[in-house]
């Protein structure tokens, strides 16, 4: 595993002649920034503490009277696991499976203590159900989700703070 700031690469895509040559796009438009420190992007009810994530699929807050337009937001990079799994089937578009057959992934239910809610991510690759327990701190990173000829289609993941301290694989 290669950890590169806050990208994440597990070394099996191309040369990096190759990784540099395409265009690294978000694979949904709208759901995170691609700087070096990725932030989420939600929606927020003004004057209220009450965030949404994704912002366009936004419910109602029944406290505030409708007809409100929601307050674009950067949300908290980091989180501590509130839950997590493995995936053992495929899901669904527009997922892509980085490997041939597919190899089971985790993904980590990551609680933001600033906005009170919970954000469901694939977790990078090399982590697993057993490298996290509840409470593990967890940073947001832009990783690939798939490739083709031009492009990177990039989202988000979640990733142990503490394998950005070199300490990958060990649970916690």
């Amino acid at each position: 595993m290669v950890i590169d700031g806050n990208r994440y690469s597990d070394g099996a895509s191309d040369s990096k002649e190759d990784r540099v040559s395409k265009t690294q796009v978000p694979a949904v438009e709208g759901m995170f920034t691609m700087e070096d420190e990725p932030r989420l992007i939600g929606g927020k009810v003004p004057g209220r503490e009450t965030y949404f994530f994704p912002k366009h699929v936004a419910g109602g807050d029944p406290g505030v009277p409708g007809g409100y337009e929601l307050e674009e937001v950067l949300l908290s990079r980091t989180g501590k696991v509130w839950s997590y799994t493995s995936s053992d089937y495929q899901p669904p578009p527009p997922f892509r499976p980085s490997t041939d057959p597919y190899v089971p992934i985790t993904v980590a239910a990551v609680e933001l203590e600033k906005e009170q809610m919970v954000v469901l991510g694939q977790c990078v690759a090399g982590v697993t159900p057993a490298d996290l327990t509840v409470g593990t701190e967890m940073e947001l990173v832009v990783d690939t989700l798939y490739e083709d000829d031009e492009n990177e289609y990039m989202v988000w993941k979640w990733k142990p703070v503490a394998m950005s301290d070199g300490a990958a694989g060990e649970n916690g």
